[in-house]
């Protein structure tokens, strides 16, 4: 199956790996183990990640600081905990950046790949790659650089801020010899740039998702229950949609929602001042448990906030929740509006934040549940990932082998 025969060492830096949650650490999973199955067991691939920390209130114990799988090596770094707030997260990335570099000090590499959402984890993977005069891949999840004019209010720190991160990318970006964009909605930001390589692999359905049973029956007269997982957050805006929503449709619906972030406690406070009691707040909970929590729900509920710069983004959550045959509603804009419009059905489909357009759909919808076939035969997570491990393969590759 291997299709060169130079041996090769790849450094393979991401923040977040299994066991924890969330969608970095499954794509980042599936994509290295794929990565050394498509590599010759003389070939070297270093992971270096982190213990899971991305929820103080979801932390696992007996996770080892390093695994040998053949030609996979796994080095987990101690970082903090915390709710995905701003302080909590540059101490657990700086923690990360100086581990990282202290142990690939005096290793040569013919390859470093970063997986990026957050700029500086590409940042690192620069860095290293710069200072041993190797080939840089990037897989950009997110533009950090239009997040973080949405996120921060004061004028005088977000110009700093934006400044140093312009600064950051144009040095990373130009230096890279070649970048994947998770969403083709980012390819007008990335053309400005001197790497003129790019791919557009995007999420995937993972195995695990791919046998699920099916629904029971596929209408319903009573009361529907509508399931959220996944991050609390500032990018998905909760408190502005689920308290309202739940407040209008009043006892014939019901939320629960499972996770934790940043803005949980907003979310919490806005159920408690409106007395609601059709809301459930749940602590975030593992794939197996996650699965049977979805089986058994009426609605799958995604929402994105009314950011300008959420317009560009694909959220892994929608591959998700397209697994299975429950009906979908998402408050999303831009891209990934059209995404679901063209290629998911069954779905109440509103921009972000439109709390009026969202009744509406809902109470008009007809209940029914539908498998989509054809939307997961063509994102299977592992078909993508075949193709983007002999992607960054040929990256690795010496010029002109």
């Amino acid at each position: 199956m291997n299709w060169y025969y130079v041996r090769m060492k790849i450094l393979y830096l991401t923040f977040y790996f299994e066991p924890d949650l969330g969608p970095c650490s499954l794509r980042n999973t599936s994509l290295s183990k794929m990565l050394s199955k498509y590599l010759n067991n003389t070939d070297h691939i270093d992971v270096l990640t982190t213990f899971p920390h991305r929820y103080c209130s979801y932390e696992k114990n007996d996770i080892p600081y390093y695994e040998n799988n053949d030609n996979l090596h796994i080095y987990r770094i101690n970082v903090s905990s915390h709710r995905n707030g701003y302080f909590g997260q540059i101490v657990a990335f700086l923690r990360y950046f100086l581990c990282v570099i202290k142990k690939t000090k005096k290793n040569d590499y013919d390859l470093i790949f970063a997986s990026s959402s957050k700029l500086l984890t590409a940042y690192l993977g620069y860095y290293i790659a710069h200072k041993i005069n190797k080939p840089l891949y990037i897989d950009i999840r997110d533009i950090f650089y239009e997040n973080i004019q949405n996120i921060i209010n004061n004028k005088i720190i977000k110009y700093v801020v934006l400044q140093l991160i312009k600064k950051i990318e144009n040095v990373v970006f130009n230096y890279a010899r070649h970048i994947n964009l998770i969403s083709e909605g980012f390819v007008s930001y990335f053309e400005i740039y001197k790497c003129k390589s790019f791919s557009f692999f995007s999420h995937g359905i993972d195995d695990d998702f791919l046998q699920l049973r099916r629904s029971e029956r596929s209408t319903k007269n009573d009361k529907y229950k509508i399931i959220y997982a996944g991050n609390i957050g500032e990018g998905q805006g909760l408190e502005n949609i689920i308290p309202s929503a739940a407040e209008l449709l009043q006892d014939n619906y019901s939320f629960a929602v499972f996770g934790d972030g940043g803005t949980k406690a907003k979310l919490q406070r806005e159920i408690k001042k409106r007395n609601l009691l059709n809301v459930e707040i749940n602590d975030p909970i593992d794939r197996k448990k996650l699965k049977e929590v979805y089986c058994d729900a009426d609605f799958l509920f995604i929402h994105l906030n009314n950011y300008w710069a959420f317009k560009k983004v694909l959220p892994s959550k929608i591959f998700e929740l397209a697994a299975y045959d429950k009906p979908i509603i998402a408050g999303v804009t831009g891209f990934s509006y059209h995404f679901i419009e063209k290629y998911i059905p069954n779905v109440i489909l509103f921009e972000s934040c439109d709390l009026k357009d969202m009744i509406k759909k809902l109470k008009s919808y007809s209940y029914k549940n539908e498998y989509r076939t054809q939307f997961v035969k063509h994102f299977q997570r592992d078909i993508i990932n075949v193709q983007m491990a002999h992607s960054i393969i040929s990256v690795a590759l010496p010029e002109g082998s």
